[in-house]
């Protein structure tokens, strides 16, 4: 017989650990594919924007890129050229490294939309489609809102540290602002 005095207890399941208000779980694969998906949209729209720059890739360097943006309607077509080239190279090489990430999204968001504007929507799928740079823009927008992962510059800069949902949005909506104000300058 058990006396009344004696109690059995049995050992408690450890509470799950508490996250610091505004955390995101995160898993290691869930950072490595947003690693995997900055690499490859960053490093693409790197090199999409050293082609307009220097010629690199088979591009047309300043020059040739400048008269494309003169066609298209853009007024100083050289200097849309410069911007053009080096929005996609910064902004490219920011989201491959994790840097700056909300702005380096919305540089490539902003520049985008320019392209799809300038390419048109007559069709969704190649030759004369935008599927492409709609791809693109919608990744480099998730980016921007999601966060770069633990895989990122950004764990190492105080303010962005623990992505805020609110930087993505306020770096998203001035792209979307600034590529409106281009596209209303272009005749």
């Amino acid at each position: 017989m058990t006396s009344p005095s004696v109690t059995t207890t049995k050992p408690q399941a450890a509470a799950p650990a508490a996250r610091p208000h505004g955390a995101t779980p995160s898993t290691p694969g869930h950072d490595t594919g947003l690693l995997l998906l900055r690499l490859v949209l960053g490093l693409t729209m790197a090199a999409h924007g050293t082609q307009k720059l220097f010629g690199w890739f088979e591009g047309g360097g300043i020059s040739g890129t400048g008269q494309f943006f003169t066609a298209s309607g853009y007024p100083a077509g050289d200097a849309m050229a410069v911007l053009a080239g080096l929005t996609e190279t910064l902004g490219g090489l920011g989201l491959a490294l994790g840097l700056l990430t909300p702005l380096a999204g919305a540089a490539i968001v902003g520049t985008l939309i320019n392209a799809i504007a300038v390419h048109g929507a007559g069709a969704f799928f190649a030759p004369k489609g935008i599927e492409y740079e709609l791809l693109l823009t919608a990744g480099a927008a998730a980016l921007a809102l999601t966060g770069p992962g633990r895989y990122a510059v950004d764990r190492f800069l105080p303010v962005l540290r623990s992505h805020r949902l609110a930087h993505g949005a306020l770096a998203v909506a001035l792209g979307v602002v600034l590529a409106a104000v281009l596209l209303l300058v272009r005749d």
